[in-house]
């Protein structure tokens, strides 16, 4: 077992494990951030998504002992404001987006990545940003049009 210290949701938060940990598991089961989930285990589906320094990153194939000094933000920590929603998430509801709901944590995170870099996607944007994301439900109509309406959200100046 090692010490590490993070900066999660823009918190320092330190835990104790072993230095090939999954990220995945240090962020559910030591610091009890369960909105990031377990998909295939091997880096393929995108449920795990969270972001290391801005850049999406799948939690289960990232040993703790890689992640250094980055700031790691999960779903939970994606609203700037606790108090309000991401865009993306208020479009997520506003759309109906999710069927089973699994795979969205990690289709957020990637794709408020491809809105910070392009704020006013076309659908091949979308489309090549979300390629490495599944979803079991085959939602991803409803996903681009999420997107779609966030990137509006964010125009206007965000959710409400």
């Amino acid at each position: 077992m090692s010490q590490y210290t993070l900066t999660v949701n823009g918190q320092s938060r330190s835990v104790d494990v072993a230095p090939e940990t999954p990220l995945l598991w240090v962020l559910r089961d030591s610091l009890d951030l369960v909105g990031t989930k377990f998909g295939c285990g091997i880096g393929q589906c995108g449920a795990c998504t969270v972001h290391l320094n801005g850049t999406p990153t799948r939690g289960c194939i990232t040993p703790i002992s890689a992640v250094g000094s980055q700031r790691v933000t999960t779903i939970e920590g994606l609203a700037a404001n606790p108090a309000q929603l991401h865009p993306l998430q208020q479009a997520w509801i506003e759309q109906d987006v999710p069927q089973c709901g699994y795979c969205q944590a990690g289709q957020i995170m990637t794709a408020a990545a491809l809105l910070r870099d392009k704020p006013q996607p076309t659908d091949a944007d979308i489309d090549s940003a979300m390629a490495g994301n599944l979803c079991r439900c085959a939602t991803y109509v409803r996903i681009r049009s999420g997107i779609h309406r966030a990137a509006e959200l964010a125009a206007q100046g965000g959710a409400r």
